[in-house]
């Protein structure tokens, strides 16, 4: 017997449990409207994807090339498309494909306040409620799919098709969810450890199986990309660690996981000198990378901050914001530090903010951290805050000087000019980024790759080619060519609004409850006939 036909057969058993008052109630109504909330909370959702994400880092533990990827989405409607066309473009399936939620687009387009750079000023519970969005948003997609399967299981049935009828039932049998995994971004906890906690919590409950969180200090946190950066001591990180774990053990959620993101590539500063109380502890080894100067006591100003090291006074250097300041070109030792603390103490997953995309400079990073951590993997952000062309065009031009190839018609300075997009250059730079994410895949320990903020940009892009379109000369043509056309063509579902939307679920709803009498939407005056 199918899943449908077992769905069906339990409801057909309640309804008779329950006699003549329930006569009117359909069982196999019942049965379709249970398929189509197949989640019923987010715990649910959060369950069910954490055990996914495992069985894919395990996956990529015995073979590289099975790597994962996100796209950052900033709305349920946006993450509901890119899911309903992953599952378009790759024969119906969501395997390694996620969803990141990015705090840097909550903060620029959810906020209450309205647009704010990255620095933790949004509401904090705004994160969790657009992981709720999200999920709603695809559970929708999940129940819209499945209702227009039930549509062409009725018009089998009705055609007297029972091959047809088959055929469709088994796509109910095997349909794949819309619900896949979401990275979520708490960035640096949105204050102490108890805060993080509960935000946690908050989180995990609207579905989060993945919380990713960075070493910065709470209220002086800024995008990983943007200066001023400034690092906690390892122990007050590694209690925000264990604070998300207990989120999830609390929840039932065994096997959520933990990214523990690394800022200290560009945070040259320090809120705090670390406790320490033996040589060689975590407290010194965080205060060894200290900018000091030695001083004898006769040397001491008032106010002076002083750190007894071997015997030694050392004062930190110490700025007039009262941060303290990292000697210059520890960063990498300190990322290699911080990532095999944060994995031998409770993170899964680890991520390193890097300036620019470069499979050696992460790959060497990543052999130093192997040596203590073997399976250690990696989380990358793809950021839009590079400059992919002239980074690869720069990489390519050194690595061919190096090899004593010539490359005088090139200026290295210049290398975004559209003048050398078709040069051999321009060609093996192209070449390096498709292959980035499967190279650094193999090379660096990336399990995961992501683009923070990609359908930020996608909606300035579109925008930006409408409006230019549309109030031009075109005119209403700047919508059909650009927009609609493309939508019929290419099969962009919500070319029918409406039945995105959800008005044939509805028309289902209001015929499973008010039978003959229902009024419906989708008769044969609906515009949206006339595409199909």
């Amino acid at each position: 017997m199918s899943n449908y036909s077992k769905e069906i057969e339990a409801a057909a058993k309640l309804c008779d449990k329950n006699g003549s008052a329930w006569d009117a109630i359909n069982p196999e109504s019942v049965a379709r409207m249970r398929l189509q909330n197949k989640f019923k909370n987010g715990l649910d959702i959060a369950k069910y994807t954490a055990d996914i994400m495992r069985k894919d880092m395990a996956a990529y533990d015995q073979d590289t090339s099975k790597y994962t990827q996100s796209l950052g989405c900033w709305h349920g409607f946006i993450g509901q498309q890119k899911m309903i066309s992953i599952k378009k473009h790759f024969e119906g399936k969501t395997d390694r494909r996620y969803l990141y939620l990015s705090g840097w687009m909550v903060a620029a387009l959810r906020s209450e306040f309205g647009p704010l750079p990255d620095q933790s000023m949004h509401e904090k519970t705004s994160v969790a409620a657009l992981i709720e969005e999200l999920y709603t948003f695809l559970r929708q997609a999940d129940a819209r799919e499945l209702g227009g399967l039930f549509r062409e299981l009725d018009a089998a049935r009705e055609a007297g098709d029972e091959v047809a009828a088959k055929a469709v039932q088994n796509k109910i049998d095997n349909h794949v969810t819309h619900v896949v995994p979401i990275i979520a971004d708490i960035d640096a906890g949105f204050g102490n450890a108890e805060a993080t906690y509960l935000l946690a919590k908050k989180m995990i409950e609207a579905g989060a199986c993945c919380i990713q969180i960075e070493n910065q200090v709470s209220d002086e946190k800024q995008c990983g990309h943007q200066d001023g950066k400034v690092t906690v001591p390892h122990e007050d990180f590694l209690a925000k660690i264990r604070a998300v774990r207990y989120a999830f053990l609390e929840l039932g959620v065994d096997n959520g996981v933990i990214v523990a993101r690394t800022d200290s590539l560009g945070a040259g500063l320090t809120k705090q000198i670390a406790v320490t109380k033996e040589p060689g502890d975590l407290g010194d080894q965080y205060n060894s990378f200290l900018d000091c100067e030695e001083v004898a006591p006769g040397d001491l100003a008032n106010g002076d901050v002083i750190i007894n090291r071997n015997g030694k006074l050392l004062r930190p250097k110490r700025l007039a914001s009262n941060l303290f300041q990292f000697k210059k070109g520890t960063g990498e030792a300190r990322c290699i530090l911080d990532s095999v603390t944060s994995l031998q103490n409770g993170a899964d997953l680890i991520w390193i903010e890097t300036e620019k995309p470069h499979v050696r400079q992460i790959g060497a990073m990543m052999d130093e951290i192997r040596k203590q951590v073997p399976d250690a993997k990696l989380v990358y952000n793809n950021s839009p805050s590079f400059n992919w062309t002239l980074n690869f065009r720069q990489q390519v031009f050194d690595a061919w000087k190096e090899e004593g190839k010539d490359v005088s018609a090139y200026d290295r300075d210049n290398l975004m000019s559209a003048e050398y997009d078709d040069t051999e250059l321009s060609k093996a730079a192209d070449d390096k980024i498709r292959t980035f994410q499967a190279d650094a895949a193999r090379e660096a320990g990336i399990f995961h790759h992501l683009i923070t903020l990609p359908t930020y940009h996608t909606a300035a892009l579109s925008t930006d080619n409408l409006a230019k379109e549309y109030f031009g000369e075109k005119g209403m043509l700047g919508y059909v060519e650009g927009v609609q056309r493309k939508e019929i063509r290419q099969g962009i579902a919500c070319v029918k609004h409406q039945n995105m939307a959800g008005s044939d679920m509805g028309d289902d709803h209001k015929e499973y409850f008010a039978g003959e009498a229902a009024l419906k939407a989708a008769g044969k005056d609906n515009t949206m006939n006339q595409f199909g």
